[in-house]
């Protein structure tokens, strides 16, 4: 029973922060008036403390118990959001709270190294294999929070309070304070597992060498090309499609309300991508992942057309905007059960923890890179013709799911 007062509530702090920096800082900058290339831009450099994270996990390895480091992140994640609600109504808004979301996308990054640890730690083997499920289900109850309710929440502050920017500060605030709560907790009910301590500096051998290692790996070439490349259209469309939900009619957009956008993105969708990914993990476990990837590509990159229809027909209702954003939702959530998967699988082998958390850098690499771009895409073309490039993009995907069928065997 103890394990239910710590797993629930760390891996719900460790999936907000993450779901804050990626998709609620674009949905703020944008109802901030910030254009769309500035947000891609900007945004997508907030990923890089994930693709790098395995540069630095022999620090946490070696300095300090896992345990201090969860709370420490936890506070220092505290103190970010705090620097963003005091930032966010001045002057130079978007450079300050930029700054502050850094301190926050680098000590999540952090939190993510400790907390996996940690878990490995404080559970015995049985544990483990039970907590997972409910380990990922807290995360998305996080996603659910930040990209919905907390959005919800925003929608109605903007009507009472005197700007949308004091607004947002509120929110943030509130965000700070609760993870002050959380280390706090955290302080006094995780466990103190014996094996829990610094490694010494032979964590620094131990990282050098699994990571020359994954490199020598058979396939590694075509395992890399999937990890940067399946999800090239996805990590385009992922950072416009905020923009587009909230942007004016005049400008292309749909114009929606911050509360509507909140309910249709952050629940409705929600719903359909945790959906989503329970039938691709039953899809996969009946095929196998060789039998299966060709048709998950195409869940993940066909849905991708209701943002085609959404710009040229631009319709008013919200149920049919949510209902786009549903099947969109779905179909990522179905295909991107493959690729979780394709990590596990070539990361199999002694090293399969530290291999792992390299896949991870690279997919955040994979994603960051082509965002980053996304937005200047879009001004230069307008909304429609962006979403036609998006399916363009969607090629490469194909390509690199026949790669990665012919690498993986099963």
């Amino acid at each position: 029973m103890k394990s239910w007062s710590w797993i629930p509530s760390l891996y719900f702090a460790q999936g907000l922060p993450n779901v804050v920096v990626v998709t609620l800082s674009v949905v703020a900058y944008k109802r901030l008036g910030i254009s769309n290339a500035e947000i891609t831009l900007y945004t997508g450099w907030l990923y890089l403390p994930w693709v790098i994270k395995p540069l630095w996990s022999p620090v946490v390895e070696m300095l300090r118990t896992k345990r201090w480091w969860i709370i420490i992140t936890q506070l220092l994640t505290g103190a970010g959001l705090a620097g963003v609600a005091f930032t966010l109504p001045g002057p130079d808004a978007f450079r300050y709270s930029l700054a502050f979301l850094w301190l926050v996308a680098f000590s999540s990054a952090t939190h993510d190294i400790a907390a996996d640890g940690f878990y490995m730690l404080g559970l015995e083997e049985r544990q483990q294999a039970f907590f997972v499920g409910w380990r990922n289900t807290f995360y998305r109850i996080a996603v659910l929070v930040g990209q919905g309710l907390l959005v919800m929440l925003v929608g109605l502050l903007e009507v009472r309070r005197p700007s949308i920017a004091a607004a947002w500060g509120t929110v943030f605030l509130l965000l700070a304070a609760l993870f002050l709560l959380l280390a706090l907790y955290h302080r006094f009910v995780l466990p103190r597992p014996l094996v829990d301590r610094p490694v010494g500096t032979r964590g620094w051998a131990a990282f050098i060498d699994t990571f020359t290692a994954f490199f020598r790996t058979r396939g590694i070439v075509p395992a890399l090309a999937f990890l940067l490349l399946f999800r090239f259209a996805e990590a385009q469309l992922a950072k416009i499609a905020s923009p587009f939900l909230l942007d004016s009619p005049e400008c292309g957009g749909l114009g929606m309300s911050t509360a509507a956008y909140g309910l249709a993105y952050g629940t409705v969708g929600l719903a359909a991508l945790t959906i989503g990914g329970i039938a691709g993990g039953i899809f996969l476990a009946r095929r196998g992942f060789r039998r299966s990837i060709g048709w998950m590509a195409l869940a993940l990159n066909l849905p991708n057309l209701v943002y085609v229809y959404l710009a040229l027909a631009r319709p008013g209702a919200t149920w049919i905007i949510s209902s786009c954003v549903a099947v969109e939702q779905f179909g990522y959530g179905f295909g991107f059960t493959a690729f979780t998967f394709f990590m596990i699988l070539f990361s199999d082998g002694p090293r399969r923890t530290a291999c792992y958390a390299l896949c991870t850098g690279f997919m955040a690499l994979g994603m960051m890179l082509p965002g980053m771009a996304s937005g200047w895409i879009q001004e230069m073309t307008g909304y429609p013709a962006f979403f036609l490039w998006i399916m363009g993009c969607t090629i490469p995907s194909f390509i690199v799911a026949r790669l990665a069928a012919r690498l993986i065997d099963r």
